[in-house]
């Protein structure tokens, strides 16, 4: 349909604002015609329009529906790429470290010792480029991997 590619452009290029009202028929269409996949689909980009626009409970509610129909469906979410070489287990010190734990919190939270902490770190900052927590921090939120996503 022609209103949901439009409407993902508009998103890619950053015109969230205009991209809502051609996302929403979209959704609205593909629904209509009982497309379900295609109609989750929709749902997912509307929600990212919301995002774009800071509206976080519209973002989740259009969220939900979609995970909720491609549930129905028996879709499978998608195993998302991880940036850099992070390995999962780096992504998720890297994501504690966001939200403002300590080595010894994040060692008590993952099972592990301080110290391996400290190495999930020296390798963190030496694939992603940075010398420092905060701009581990400012890495974590700008890929998004951070505890709120």
């Amino acid at each position: 349909m022609a209103a949901g590619a439009h409407g993902a452009v508009l998103l890619a290029e950053g015109l969230a604002e205009e991209a809502l009202p051609v996302l929403r028929d979209a959704c609205r269409r593909w629904h209509e015609l009982g497309a379900v996949y295609d109609a989750a689909g929709a749902c997912v980009r509307l929600a990212a329009a919301y995002r774009a626009l800071g509206d976080e409970v519209s973002a989740e509610a259009e969220a939900a529906r979609a995970e909720a129909a491609f549930e129905r469906l028996g879709a499978h979410r998608p195993v998302p790429e991880l940036p850099d070489g992070l390995t999962r287990r780096e992504c998720e010190v890297l994501a504690l470290v966001a939200d403002g734990r300590s080595n010894r919190v994040i060692g008590e939270r993952l099972f592990i010792s301080d110290r391996t902490v400290a190495r999930h770190l020296t390798n963190i900052f030496g694939k992603i480029g940075v010398t420092s927590r905060t701009q581990a921090v400012r890495y974590a939120i700008d890929h998004r991997l951070t505890l709120t996503r």
